[in-house]
């Protein structure tokens, strides 16, 4: 019991220092590169930037003010620990945008987007990891979905962020809109870095004959696990095992070898596993 409550600890601990790091820095991708070059990446931090391009707001205070009657609505729906960790990761990223004493980085757009993109994924990318959210778009989208329920909650968030790029193309210009249309992507792929991991895995399956060779081969020679999955062939209706292993990106080559000597008739087919955890691979422990 003492050690579950040690355990429960540190992963509040863990989720808490994910959230405040995640705000920083996030936050400092608005005054560093984003806000000097009217780069509104969607949601109601883009509406702050364009309310700050028109009549000089800070883009922090705006994007809070917007958040507060939403996140009143969406209160019921989130849950008491997700509900708090969400109002600090939005007061906290907001304060973060309007407070910190940052001048610009650069004037090149470009540069901006990309780098401003890259902060602001991982922000939010840890923001999400310690079980949080900076509210926004996402909320409002769950709360329309409650309403009209015909379109998913992702079509919805796509079509506010891109009433946002709009209004940016409109009230700031044509090119700043379509940087933020490039920093969306960047802080999307960043997002999915930080949550799913950066290494790519290789998960392999492998329908040959001389399955007990290449398993046995991939055990002794690779130290990697593998998985005889049951399998039966549609056509030929045989019962043979679909061998599944995990390897690195580096061991992928060496596996290849192993089932083109043991059967070059074979058939195998490779996919990306984001995340592999266990033994060899990443410990579960480091997921906090």
């Amino acid at each position: 019991m003492l050690q579950q409550l040690k355990t429960m600890k540190k992963e509040v601990f863990y989720a808490y220092l994910h959230i405040v790091f995640g705000c920083l820095i996030g936050g400092i991708a608005y005054p560093l590169f984003l806000t000097p070059c009217g780069i509104a990446p969607g949601g109601l931090t883009g509406v702050g930037i364009i309310c700050h391009h028109l009549f000089s707001w800070p883009v922090g205070t705006v994007s809070l003010v917007l958040n507060i009657p939403l996140f009143i609505l969406s209160y019921r729906q989130m849950g008491p620990v997700f509900a708090f960790r969400s109002l600090i990761a939005m007061t906290l990223f907001s304060l973060s945008i309007d407070l910190l004493p940052l001048a610009p980085m650069t004037e090149d757009p470009l540069l901006a987007t990309l780098f401003g993109g890259i902060l602001l994924g991982v922000g939010l990318g840890m923001i999400m990891r310690g079980g949080a959210t900076t509210g926004g778009t996402d909320m409002m989208a769950r709360l329309l979905h409650k309403h009209i329920s015909f379109l998913s909650v992702g079509v919805l968030l796509f079509a506010m962020d891109f009433i946002v790029i709009v209004a940016a193309a409109v009230f700031i210009g044509a090119n700043e809109a379509l940087y933020a249309i490039i920093d969306i992507y960047a802080s999307s792929k960043m997002i999915d870095a930080v949550l799913i991991g950066l290494t790519a895995d290789k998960a392999c399956f492998i329908i040959s004959d001389a399955w007990e060779k290449v398993s046995e081969r991939i055990l002794r020679e690779m130290n990697r696990g593998a998985t005889q999955l049951k399998a039966r062939g549609a056509w030929s209706k045989e019962e043979r095992p679909v061998v599944m292993s995990v390897v690195s990106r580096n061991e992928l080559s060496t596996i290849k070898k192993i089932v083109q000597e043991e059967d070059e008739n074979a058939f195998m087919f490779v996919t990306e596993a984001y995340e592999a955890l266990g033994e060899g691979f990443s410990s579960f422990r480091d997921e906090r």
